[in-house]
């Protein structure tokens, strides 16, 4: 594509240097078996359950949330025998948008597996961190409704959500590339449009909420191709039930690797992968980080062309910008965002979520 500073930041530095631990790549072929393949795969160095939304109350305020839990294969104790030992690593991300408030709440942590302190199981249907959790309930040849929690002092999350639309796998024959070489390349699975309903408490004050959410999951072994610095993903959603996913794999040279890609998904649920050659996405107004002095595009053009769809990107909030407080930990920029636009010269609104890394130096890790 994290609870208090010195732990996560040991936790990445485990994750940034990882590549070559784990014994099994990203090949072609791989045959998807669910509900296993939404929990987690250990023998993959690298592995993340993305989870962002755009939320309105009662009263139509706004907000967004983010909550991320990410897997890495640290190789410390390879041969576990005990619950205490090291060879995974786990931290998660909550970070929470508000709005009315123009601001922005980020909390992470960082856990070893140990006696039950952090995993993605599927013999319980749970992924979680500490008291952050995602619960998958899994009924009879229905779509896995998914129960979010997440609770801090400052702000906490209860939701509910309910796919509209089945799983989809992106790219092809199994795989999303993000290289040419072996290996360079993830499973990667998405839920792109969930109905969302809860509770959301912002210092002692809980708002009802609803909206819509986005689920992404991926698990891979090695980096992206040589000269990539970095990337920009937008998760789509359009009033009309039409939704996209876009990664332009940026490079040193500020152009996009032919790697880069998308994939089209139709009120239906029905998925069209999307190549370099199809997505023309521009960056527009600049906002510059007070704190790091990085300068993150964030207005954009997309246009795709082959469907007949141009849209303008603007945030909901410019300063979205989630700042490392420890070594090895990735600064990146993430929040809501709305689109508005055509689509064969009719008029498409919606909203949904971008995120742009490696505008605060190169990042060492995978890519959505």
């Amino acid at each position: 594509m994290q609870s208090g500073g010195l732990i996560a930041g040991a936790a990445l530095l485990a994750i940034s240097a990882l590549a070559g631990l784990a014994s099994e790549l990203a090949t072609p072929g791989y045959q998807y078996e669910f509900p296993r393949d939404h929990f987690e795969h250990p023998n993959f160095a690298r592995e993340w359950w993305y989870y962002t939304g755009n939320l309105a109350d009662a009263r139509g305020r706004k907000f967004g949330f983010e909550l991320t839990f990410f897997r890495a294969a640290s190789g410390r104790d390879e041969d576990a025998s005990t619950a205490w030992d090291l060879n995974q690593v786990y931290v998660a991300h909550f970070a929470v948008t508000d709005i009315a408030g123009q601001r922005l709440i980020h909390r992470e942590r960082a856990n070893r597996s140990g006696p039950g302190l952090a995993g993605a199981s599927v013999e319980t249907g749970t992924i979680w961190n500490g008291n952050w959790s995602v619960k998958f309930l899994l009924g009879d040849g229905a779509l896995p409704t998914q129960k979010l929690q997440a609770w801090d002092e400052a702000v906490s999350l209860d939701l509910l959500l309910e796919p509209a639309k089945a799983h989809v796998i992106h790219g092809e024959d199994g795989i999303s590339r993000k290289g040419g070489e072996d290996g360079q390349a993830s499973h990667y699975v998405s839920f792109t449009r969930m109905r969302a309903s809860g509770t959301l408490t912002i210092g002692g004050t809980a708002h009802e909420v609803q909206g819509l959410s986005w689920m992404d999951h991926e698990f891979f072994s090695e980096d992206m191709a040589s000269g990539a610095v970095g990337w920009d993903w937008l998760s789509i959603q359009l009033d009309d039930q039409t939704d996209l996913m876009i990664a332009g794999i940026r490079l040193s040279n500020g152009e996009y690797s032919p790697y880069s890609h998308g994939t089209l998904v139709d009120p239906e649920g029905l998925a069209t992968r999307l190549s370099s050659d199809d997505i023309l996405l521009a960056p527009g107004r600049i906002w510059q980080s007070d704190e790091t002095g990085a300068k993150y595009p964030v207005e954009w053009s997309l246009r795709i062309p082959r469907a007949g769809l141009s849209l303008d990107v603007r945030p909901l909030h410019d300063a979205q910008e989630i700042v490392s407080g420890s070594a090895g930990l990735p600064t990146y920029w993430e929040g809501p965002v709305v689109y508005s636009g055509s689509r064969s010269g009719t008029p498409v609104n919606g909203g949904g979520y971008l995120e742009m890394t490696g505008y605060d130096g190169a990042i060492a890790l995978g890519v959505e």
